[in-house]
């Protein structure tokens, strides 16, 4: 039998490869309990840690290689983040005492596992990104689709359902959907399914305008599909909206603007066979129109100095229905409130991780709380040199061509939606989400900064 040797770089490459499947699809099981804590080790941590691995090895088995990795600024930046939340979490633990020790490390170590795929990106991917960069593409669309198929299983066929968007159901729970309730497929939750669209359909449309080859075309309309389907079914009213302007962003970088009018209608259209979304949308337009008719013009007559006083009965009233938008009324008088009041606390370096719970829904709320200004500040740095990074490369039709153009312009779209998506969803807290926004980030970054790909005038 023929002895198989496989290239360090190859291994990296299905390395990450299986990061991109296993992430997204495996539901978000507990394999290993951390006593004391609603905090789990699951199989995607393992897989993390081989790849962190690997990756240090090729970092440092030279002081060239080290030295290479630091000096790009991105890194850079990426190493300062990490140094001021771990300064965060020891002055939660030791100066405000708002911090849980074993809870605060495990939350501190699961976000620099988040950035484990750009470093090895770094690592690895400057052999054959061309051919890399194709197969990533391909696997992407086979993860979007079988989360489709799991979605309507799910919804039609009673599949289970495992989300972990409280401490109860993090333990591993199934459950089954309910008609009114939002898909959330293989995902831990459906806003993080709806931003993982956030991110890749725009890849996904761009590429179906740019590629030539009819069956490849077909393939990426298909996806675009499923992952559309997968998107109104979670009604995330904010992630719909993102992902419009992902869309706009990116057809207008590949000079596709006629485009941009079909796919804004055809979506707006699609979305109308959604009832939670359509539902949604209703009661929010309802609940504000509601307030303005209730709002009362008073007369106060301030110079009218004659005063009366009679006893009366009040009629008995019945009591006035609360009118609300219920996840909106949460985030500004339960979650928002919370989140600046730990910022108040130590506004520069915050209260530390998991100092505020599960959630505030509102990621730069989340950073100033946890690691304040100043993490705020390095964490902006970090998406600041990225977008310089992008902006290098404009207009991107004259540097890239192909699907590398088709990639990183849905990549640029997608970050700008993913933005304005951390508005009212933690999205850079999520596992599955996060891990896969840095594994691309870090794609498109090293394909725009590869200058051999830049197409010769």
């Amino acid at each position: 039998m023929k002895k198989i040797n496989l290239p360090f770089s190859q291994i990296a490459k299905y390395l990450i490869a299986t990061l991109l499947v296993i992430v997204p699809l495996l539901p978000k099981f507990p394999f290993i309990d951390v006593p004391g804590t609603y905090v789990s080790i699951r199989f995607e941590d393992f897989l993390l840690a081989i790849t962190a691995v690997f990756t240090f090895f090729k970092i440092t088995r030279s002081a060239k290689s080290v030295k290479n990795v630091f000096s790009d600024d991105i890194i850079r930046a990426i190493t300062l983040f990490i140094l001021i939340a771990s300064v965060s979490l020891f002055a939660g633990i030791f100066l405000t005492q708002t911090v849980v020790p074993n809870v605060g490390l495990l939350h501190l170590l699961r976000r620099v596992e988040y950035f484990v795929p750009f470093f090895a990106v770094l690592a690895f991917f400057p052999q054959d990104k061309d051919k890399n960069v194709e197969f990533y593409i391909k696997i992407l669309m086979i993860v979007v689709f079988v989360a489709f198929l799991y979605g309507v299983g799910e919804k039609y066929f009673n599949l289970p359902v495992i989300v972990t968007q409280n401490s109860e159901y993090s333990k591993g729970i199934a459950l089954n959907w309910i008609p009114g309730s939002q898909i959330t497929s293989t995902f831990a939750g459906h806003y993080d399914l709806a931003a993982f669209m956030v991110l890749v359909l725009p890849i996904f449309i761009s590429l179906f305008f740019i590629v030539k080859d009819r069956m490849s075309k077909i393939f990426l309309l298909l996806a675009s599909l499923s992952g559309y389907w997968l998107l109104i079914n979670t009604a995330s009213r904010i992630s719909f909206v993102s992902y419009l302007g992902a869309v706009c962003i990116s057809l207008f970088l590949i000079k596709k603007s006629k485009a941009i009018i079909a796919v804004v209608i055809i979506s707006v259209i699609l979305s109308g066979f959604s009832t939670s979304l359509f539902a949604r949308y209703t009661n929010l337009i309802n609940v504000y129109l509601q307030k303005v008719k209730n709002v009362k013009i008073v007369n106060a007559r301030p110079f009218n100095l004659n005063i009366s006083a009679q006893e009366l009965t009040p009629p008995p009233e019945a009591p006035k229905p609360v009118i609300e938008d219920r996840s909106t009324s949460i985030r500004l008088n339960v979650e928002w409130p919370r989140a600046i009041r730990a910022f108040m606390k130590n506004p520069l370096i915050g209260t530390g991780y998991s100092s505020i719970g599960l959630a505030a829904d509102n990621d730069y709320l989340r950073l100033l709380a946890e690691v304040g200004i100043l993490g705020f500040a390095s964490f902006a740095l970090i998406i600041v040199r990225i977008m310089l990074v992008f902006a290098s490369s404009l207009p991107l039709t004259e540097k890239l061509f192909g699907i590398n153009l088709g990639f990183v312009a849905g990549t640029v779209g997608g970050l700008f939606g993913v933005l304005l998506n951390a508005v009212f969803i933690d999205v850079f807290e999520a596992s599955k989400f996060a891990i896969i926004f840095w594994l691309l980030m870090g794609l498109a970054v090293y394909l725009v900064k590869d200058r051999s790909y830049v197409q010769k005038n």
